[in-house]
């Protein structure tokens, strides 16, 4: 074992003997302190006795730490050691405090829109089709050329309202920062702007369960007493709904639409309740003409099954069964060959062109589930009912503990509901055959 008084110079004329993998040079003033030369390089190691074995750290590359500095750092290796600590164990302690402390800087420092994008792909499997339009809508930059109608005359799309808190970081998500913000969105679509808010609520709520962002943003940034005063109160919309007198007009002009897929499909929106996308997600599998019921995909419960009433019954039995450009079966009630999707994509189109020429104000298609509330009034259906078959949680203890209504009996309120529907449009029910119960054959025409 050489030991001498290490020197620049003999640090740079030591090299390991060719037939060795390595060698070390002690040093005289720090005896714990030796160069160590293999064939590729030269490094300032530390060596000593703990808990009665032999320990040894490297300090560095020779080219990277001057001989005064690695004489310091092996006296204070050495003073550890005296203590019983192991020098290794520390350095891989400080090397992960050091990467923890980058990891939260890098946490601290991640924007809303990287976040968001990772919220949307985790949860976006449980929604709905228009709930997650929703989310994607209220991210927008905008700036795109608006190719069909445009408000007020706009030409280009506007930025979603959540858009200008998007470029944050979340850590900047406080509850100072959003009431600024809704304050200035409020200006011109309050509206919109109390949606997008609900949206960002339970994206807080999310990023305080989640490992990776617990502890980033305030969880109470949405819910502080200051922020949620400046929300914009929701009501219902107004006038968005047909009067009982309105309805022999608004049929005569649906039933008239040259595509009996719209047509029906509208129809069915007013006959059911049922929301826009529970309707446009019905499949054949779903149409039961033998018992009569739908199986409906509903965003509250998973999934709730209603009965299917004669006049909605035979609509959906004249329906074509078609197939998509390979062939197969499209699974889709309300199926077009055109779109990607293998069914209608905007039946908003129609229902406002049927409004125009029935005479009548212009109604949304959430207002025809309006509707079918406000009529199933005129006939006295039970709340409870109308509940059950609009897919409205219970309000009440009894209705969600100790009610549960058969199909048999939700089919004679429907049925009732239906039939004095077409009665005001001056339709006439089918007759049900005594049973109540028969098989209608499905029209299989492509």
């Amino acid at each position: 074992m050489k030991r001498e008084k290490l020197t620049s110079d003999r640090i740079r004329l030591f090299t390991c003997p060719p037939d060795m993998k390595q060698a070390f040079f002690w040093d005289t003033v720090s005896p714990r302190l030796a160069v160590r030369a293999t064939r590729a390089a030269k490094s300032f190691v530390f060596e000593a006795k703990l808990n009665r074995q032999t320990i040894r750290a490297t300090i560095g590359d020779v080219r990277a730490w001057n001989l005064d500095d690695a004489r310091q750092e092996a006296n204070r290796l050495q003073t550890l050691t005296d203590q019983g600590i192991d020098p290794r164990e520390q350095k891989k302690e400080i090397a992960a405090a050091a990467e923890a402390k980058r990891e939260e800087e890098r946490r601290q420092d991640v924007r809303v829109s990287e976040v968001w994008t990772a919220y949307v792909e985790e949860r976006s499997p449980k929604w709905g089709v228009h709930h997650r339009y929703d989310h994607d809508a209220a991210i927008q930059p905008g700036g795109r050329p608006i190719t069909r109608g445009g408000r007020m005359g706009r030409k280009m799309t506007v930025p979603g309202a959540l858009f200008p808190l998007m470029a944050l970081k979340l850590s900047e998500l406080t509850p100072e920062r959003i009431k600024a913000w809704l304050k200035k969105e409020n200006q011109g679509r309050p509206t919109t702007t109390a949606k997008a808010f609900r949206l960002l609520r339970t994206f807080v709520g999310w990023c305080g369960e989640h490992p990776d962002y617990q502890g980033i943003v305030n969880p109470e940034a949405c819910s502080q007493k200051r922020v949620r005063q400046e929300v914009a109160k929701s009501n219902a919309k107004a006038g968005d709904t047909m009067q009982r007198e309105q309805l022999a007009a608004w049929f005569q002009a649906v039933r008239a639409i040259g595509n009996p897929v719209s047509s029906a499909y509208l129809q069915a929106v007013l006959l059911t309740g049922a929301r826009r996308d529970e309707v446009l997600s019905l499949k054949w599998a779903d149409v039961d003409f033998t018992w009569h019921s739908l199986t409906i995909a509903d965003k509250v419960e998973g999934l709730r099954v209603i009965p299917l009433p004669p006049y909605l019954a035979s609509l959906l039995a004249g329906l074509p069964r078609r197939q998509d450009k390979e062939g197969k079966p499209i699974p889709w009630v309300f199926s077009s060959v055109t779109a990607a999707s293998g069914r209608i994509q905007d039946p908003r189109l129609q229902l406002d062109k049927a409004c125009i020429v029935a005479g009548i104000p212009k109604v949304t298609i959430h207002g025809l589930r309006r509707t079918f509330k406000n009529m199933a009034e005129w006939v006295e259906v039970p709340a409870g009912v109308t509940a059950q078959l609009m897919g409205h949680k219970p309000s009440a203890i009894a209705e969600r503990h100790y009610t549960s209504r058969p199909l048999d009996l939700l089919r004679g309120w429907h049925c009732k509901l239906e039939a004095w529907i077409l009665k005001q449009a001056g339709i006439e029910q089918p007759k049900e055959e005594q049973a109540g119960l028969r098989l209608v054959k499905s029209n299989t025409a492509a």
